[in-house]
């Protein structure tokens, strides 16, 4: 490597700022610039936004660079550090993993400096980055093959104290669900390192499915919601409507509420996301397609509960998951 990753400018400058986070360059490519912008008008929260950490979750950069237009006439105090699209690569190859070394950025955190391009950007965020906020929001969406509402998440976390803000600053979105979502998936994960560190922070699973109008409306409400309550900006926070109807629930899904396809083939949803489901209410039908003989075989809820997430229509493999059912959350 030629030499360490650096910021182009300084962050503690007064007023609007942008620059690069430069990743050095590494045996498998060249060097990268991310571009970020900074706002700092003093005394108050220290926010770190990011986005496309995969890269084929569009909604993120795209709401990033929305704040970036209205935040200079907008934010009262404090600092906001956006990074529109943290791994670049992936996002110009609509690849959720780096193509470059098939890495998902969400599973290196805190990275190496020494290691590969995805390793690398970890590294650089964790070290120059993350030290200079209190509070996380990294904007995500489910992707495109799945339905899911827009959805303010974090996972269960053991400190009671850290767990109970971080539920108050999800639910401060006012997105459609707040969802406090058990994962079995979480070494290197962005949010277990922040939280390592006695930091908030919040992912915004922003819908699924394709980009619209409609949706990045609400996507861009909800960050705006969050930003008045953390202080950062003034104004009265929305209550959003989605789908022509106005919700606002906190659920929790435990590994559990996962529904996996039995077999392989293409899965038809026959619910939609948000209906109430009751025990052996049909969710979807898988159709085998290697048989024309094999029948389609039924996957059925377990238990009553709420369908929170579920694939839009997807060729799968057995054991695949297909759907997310929750319930409300017991504090």
């Amino acid at each position: 490597m030629s030499d360490a990753s650096h910021l182009t400018f300084d962050l503690a400058k007064p007023g609007v700022s942008r620059g690069h986070l430069v990743v050095p360059r590494g045996a498998d490519c060249e060097a990268l610039s991310l571009p970020v912008y900074c706002l700092n008008k003093g005394e108050g929260p220290r926010l770190l936004i990011t986005g496309g950490c995969h890269g084929d979750e569009l909604e993120g950069p795209i709401v990033a660079r929305r704040l970036v237009e209205w935040l200079p006439e907008a934010q009262t105090c404090g600092r906001i550090i956006i990074v529109p699209v943290l791994n670049p690569p992936a996002v110009q190859a609509w690849s959720r993993n780096t193509p470059v070394d098939g890495l998902n950025l969400n599973r290196v955190f805190p990275g190496c400096a020494d290691g590969s391009v995805t390793e690398r950007i970890a590294d650089a965020v964790s070290r120059l980055l993350l030290p200079m906020a209190d509070t996380v929001f990294d904007l995500h969406s489910f992707g495109p093959t799945w339905d899911l509402p827009p959805a303010s998440a974090t996972h269960p976390i053991a400190d009671p104290d850290l767990m109970a803000k971080t539920i108050r600053m999800a639910e401060a979105f006012k997105l459609p669900i707040t969802l406090v979502w058990e994962h079995s998936d979480t070494p290197g994960m962005f949010d277990v390192l922040v939280q390592s560190q006695g930091k908030v922070f919040v992912c915004a699973e922003l819908g699924g499915g394709t980009v619209s109008a409609k949706a990045l409306a609400i996507y861009e409400a909800g960050v705006r919601n969050a930003l008045i309550a953390l202080g950062l900006v003034e104004g009265k926070a929305e209550c959003l409507s989605f789908r022509e109807q106005k919700y606002s629930q906190t659920l929790e899904t435990l590994l559990s509420d996962e529904l996996k396809s039995p077999a392989r083939g293409i899965f038809e949803p026959r619910c939609s996301v948000l209906d109430e489901v009751e025990q052996g209410d049909l969710i979807g039908k898988l159709h085998p397609m290697e048989s024309v003989s094999a029948g389609s075989i039924d996957v059925r809820a377990p238990t009553t509960s709420t369908v929170c997430a579920i694939r839009s229509g997807a060729h799968v493999d057995a054991d695949e998951v297909v759907a997310f059912l929750a319930r409300p959350l017991k504090l």
